[in-house]
């Protein structure tokens, strides 16, 4: 029994290095310019509207490191309730260049699927949209895009 209060104990001081290990992780993965995710993007209206929707910095909210605009109280409220529900697939990256090639590439924020619950963000400029590419290919892309995430991250 002393043994298991003193491993609880351990555990409980060392969880702050965790999120903090976690959050300096997002800062230095996730596809943030200044901090904002998703260029300002409102993660819930892709849910909630079936469309991408420009939210705004008067309704901000950070979680863990990531600032998210939002297009209405009502999506913010939304989002603080289950962050995990609305955040994008890999830090905000290609889910294509993820799981092609393992290569952290920008997106267009109105190229989007979302997927069993999940938003997936597409690469869509310049005469190559990444959507249908990974459409041709989803499960196999989406298996090797899991995997290639996990490495990225834990670094």
């Amino acid at each position: 029994m002393k043994k298991l209060i003193v491993l609880s104990f351990s555990l409980l001081i060392s969880l702050p290095s965790f999120t903090q290990e976690s959050s300096s992780n997002r800062e230095k993965h996730f596809n943030l310019e200044k901090n904002i995710a998703i260029e300002g993007y409102d993660p819930v209206s892709y849910f909630a509207e079936g469309k991408a929707k420009k939210g705004s910095s008067s309704l901000a909210y950070t979680y863990k490191s990531a600032t998210y605009y939002f297009s209405s109280e009502t999506n913010r409220k939304l989002f603080k309730a289950a962050p995990s529900t609305y955040e994008p697939q890999y830090g905000g990256w290609c889910a294509y260049a993820i799981g092609n090639s393992g290569e952290k590439v920008g997106i267009n924020p109105k190229t989007f699927k979302i997927t069993e619950g999940k938003l997936y963000l597409f690469y869509n400029a310049y005469f190559t949209n990444t959507l249908p590419l990974w459409e041709a290919k989803e499960k196999e892309l989406k298996e090797k895009a899991d995997s290639n995430w996990k490495g990225i991250i834990s670094q």
